[in-house]
């Protein structure tokens, strides 16, 4: 009887009635946090639509390897136009929504400035995509004849999570240095996702970068990576410490990150962290844990019962 009684109430109360409390209760909340303001008055960029940018970039940068085939040049030619067309759209009107958000207004005159400035970036930003492609070759080259399991280029560029992440990276980086808010890290965050391998896009990677295998990488935002360099998966190039000022709010903007510099190799699972350097041609053994600088030429191994880092300049 009891149950039936707890039956009638529900039915008597409609979804909508129940539904309405639970909204209530969050508008309320966005009023205390002050949410509400930014929520009706802009809008945040879409993640599909980011990722729908990736794919259509990745289609221009590599025609062929994403997307479909096309029969002969001259449809080639259009197909490349077309995709180049819907990227630079979808990637202006995101770029828009990003800038409205850092301006945190909507005013007309705000809408403008912002407009034009998404599409200098856009405009900029296509501008600089045969070069982007030469870099790209060069991390496809250098994980062909850094890998003795790799077939060909092709399986690098279709297969290779490490290229996948480090052109994706690469995408985003070159945004950010035009001065694009928000939609970068979007994009490292996507490739986050997709790889296992998190690089912040404010991260300057030099030519030839390879990633063998890949998972659990992390690069920090102001990490500095030269030409040549080589990783192992479970590298960590990430910061020391987090200082505060005197309000206790967290310091930023500053190098907190590793240099690498031209021609190192980092074996797995080691983390080289703060704001060292460590010098050309080194080798970095797998399992090191590195705060210092390690000198041009130098070995660094972790050996023995007490796995002591050892340090052998050559």
């Amino acid at each position: 009887m009891k149950a039936k009684n707890c039956k009638a109430r529900r039915s008597a109360q409609s979804p909508f009635q129940c539904n309405q409390g639970v909204v209530d209760s969050i508008i309320e909340h966005l009023d205390r946090v002050g949410k509400v303001e930014h929520i009706c008055t802009f809008d945040l960029p879409r993640r599909d639509s980011v990722v729908r940018i990736l794919d259509l970039l990745s289609m221009l940068l590599f025609p062929g390897y994403f997307g479909k085939k096309a029969a002969d040049r001259e449809k080639l030619k259009l197909r490349l136009c077309n995709t180049a067309n819907e990227a630079s759209e979808l990637l202006e009107t995101e770029m828009h929504k990003c800038l409205l958000h850092a301006r945190h207004e909507n005013s007309q005159s705000g809408g403008d400035e912002a407009g034009e400035k998404a599409k200098a970036i856009t405009f900029d930003f296509f501008r600089s995509l045969p070069d982007l492609i030469g870099v790209l070759d060069g991390d496809v080259q250098a994980a062909y004849q850094g890998d003795p399991a790799a077939t060909g280029n092709e399986e690098v560029i279709i297969c290779y999570p490490g290229f996948r992440a480090i052109m994706i990276q690469r995408i985003a980086g070159s945004l950010c240095k035009l001065g694009a808010p928000l939609l970068p890290r979007i994009m490292t965050e996507y490739a986050h996702s997709l790889t296992g391998i998190d690089i912040h896009p404010g991260a300057v990677i030099g030519k030839n970068f390879f990633i063998d295998h890949g998972t659990g990488v992390v690069i920090g935002e102001t990490t500095e990576i030269g030409d040549n360099v080589k990783i192992y998966q479970g590298v960590t190039l990430g910061a020391l410490s987090f200082p505060t000022d005197g309000a206790g709010n967290l310091k930023r903007g500053f190098k907190r990150h590793p240099t690498i510099e031209d021609d190192v190799i980092i074996y797995s699972n080691t983390s080289i962290l703060g704001d060292i350097t460590i010098g050309k041609g080194s080798t970095i053994g797998g399992n090191v844990f590195l705060t210092d600088a390690v000198p041009p030429g130098s070995k660094v191994s972790r050996e023995g019962p007490g796995h002591k880092v050892q340090n052998h300049s050559g």
